[in-house]
């Protein structure tokens, strides 16, 4: 059976997307050949600003999935098998296509070529950083038949303090900028104290809470989102900007970009909650919208190879900002019309899903 299409997911689905190739526009401005590059002061102000404004894109996409599917209530087995065609192969494919197509450019040389596929065995490459997130996302999946009855059957309370303990979580990551190790954390235990707490299944709840007993008016919703992703923004914003002078290494001074920080959670909670009751009442949704949305796996997937290609056409012809936007729209528009055409094609699903 069918699910309903969500008017609201459909909208946060693409600006999420969105957000993900403006995030990625703004790595030419702080990161090096060599790991952290900050030219100037300047480039440093305008990453904070906009990078730090869609950071929350990463949970958006974790909880619009969870917000559909959870609690599952297929069988394990052909809940896994649709993710397979949806996901994993598309993944797969595009996987080799980063590890062997810079070769043709002269991006890589053939040893080069041969590590990075040796490497596909166990990890992404350089060159297909951004895949990351895709192991992420199975990996969610995997638990979402796992926490489903619990979650049919668990107290509003009991989801409750399950969400307070993961929030506490998130915590983390700066405590560790002060301590080190916590909470039983060592050299031969990484598992802590709030270990199963912790990560994007926070977010798996949080959706489902959202949508099972957040009940608000749109303007009560608008308001606290707004606010609880302003909140967010300030804190991410600041605390990157703050370390621009003295921080080494990209793991230092992205410490508030992390996704799974109290800043990014209010980020994300916040433009959910603003996505919701802004497009929560749509009944008829903007074919164009909808067509984005549908194409957005593709262009997570491909992004990567036309970013460099459009930054490279127009790097130094204008200032940071206006460069970072230009790329991110320019890229955005490219991918989805690529992915578009893509899908016309015969058994396009086993490459753009």
């Amino acid at each position: 059976m069918c699910r309903q299409r969500i008017a609201f997911l459909d909208y946060a689905r693409v600006l999420a997307c969105f957000m993900v190739i403006i995030v990625h526009s703004c790595e030419f401005f702080y990161i090096g050949d060599s790991g952290l590059e900050i030219k100037n002061r300047d480039d440093g102000l305008w990453v904070s600003v906009i990078d730090s404004a869609f950071r929350c894109a990463v949970p958006l996409f974790v909880m619009i999935s969870a917000y559909l599917l959870v609690p599952v209530k297929e069988s394990a087995g052909l809940f896994f098998r649709k993710r397979l065609v949806r996901v994993v192969v598309p993944f797969l494919i595009w996987s080799v296509l980063y590890a062997t197509l810079p070769y043709l450019w002269g991006a890589m040389s053939a040893e080069d070529v041969g590590r990075s596929v040796l490497t596909l065995t166990y990890n992404f490459n350089n060159a297909s950083g951004h895949l990351w997130f895709i192991y992420m996302l199975l990996g969610v999946y995997l638990i979402m038949p796992v926490i489903s009855p619990w979650l049919e059957k668990v107290s509003k309370r009991d989801e409750q303090i399950f969400i307070a303990i993961w929030f506490l979580s998130t915590f983390l990551p700066y405590l560790r900028e002060i301590t080190g190790p916590v909470y039983g954390e060592c050299d031969w235990n990484e598992f802590s104290l709030l270990w199963y707490y912790s990560g994007y299944i926070g977010y798996v709840v949080l959706a489902h809470y959202v949508r099972t007993y957040l009940s608000l008016s749109r303007t009560t919703e608008f308001a606290t989102g707004t606010v609880m992703f302003a909140i967010g923004y300030f804190i991410t914003a600041a605390v990157f900007y703050s370390r621009i002078d003295t921080a080494v290494t990209l793991t230092e001074i992205e410490v508030s970009w992390r996704f799974c920080t109290p800043n990014v959670v209010f980020e994300s909670l916040g433009a959910f909650l603003v996505m919701k009751s802004l497009f929560g009442s749509v009944r008829k949704e903007s074919r164009l919208v909808v067509s984005v949305s549908d194409m957005s796996y593709g262009m997570y997937l491909m992004h990567i190879f036309i970013l460099g290609f459009v930054f490279n056409l127009v790097n130094g012809q204008f200032t940071t900002p206006v460069t970072i936007v230009l790329v991110g729209v320019s890229t955005f528009v490219i991918c989805y019309m690529l992915t578009r055409l893509i899908s016309l094609l015969p058994g396009s699903k086993y490459l753009v899903g």
